[in-house]
Parts: structure tokens; C-alpha cells; sequence
């Protein structure tokens, strides 16, 4: 569930989120709130971004056997 973005914790991974118009528009990275703004959570670089929603960041399940997942059948 989305929050409104004055509600966003320092120092946690964030997905962030702008809405519009057109709906929805997801970051593809986590984002870190810091005191003089908001970062890549990966790079530390500076994101130069104004989000409006935001929520903890839930990593994507990677596949780990050639892009099956562990409950597959052979």
C-alpha cells in the first residue's frame, strides 16, 4: 500500500512512486531519504526526484536455476 510521501522514514530502502494523469509511475530502484535529499540506495548517488508515494522496498525473487524458479519441475 502506498503512502503519501511526508510520512517516508530516513534511512530505509524506499520505493518511491509519483502519481498522475496517467497513474502510476514506480521507481526501478531503491531509494534511501537522507537530510539533504533523496539517493540511490545502491550507488549513493544523489536522485534528483520530487516522489509522492512511497513504500518499503520488496526485493524482486531473482531466479536461481537458469530462470526457473525452486518450485518448477525439471
Amino acid at each position: 500500500m502506498w503512502k503519501p510521501i511526508m510520512s517516508a522514514p530516513f534511512g530505509r530502502e524506499l520505493e518511491l512512486a509519483v502519481f498522475d494523469e496517467e497513474g502510476e509511475h514506480a521507481l526501478v530502484f531503491p531509494c534511501i531519504k537522507g537530510r539533504q535529499g533523496w539517493k540511490h540506495a545502491g550507488t549513493g548517488v544523489r536522485v534528483d526526484i520530487r516522489p509522492t508515494h512511497w513504500r518499503y522496498w520488496q526485493p524482486k525473487a531473482m531466479p536461481t536455476d537458469g530462470g526457473k524458479s525452486l518450485g518448477d519441475a525439471c
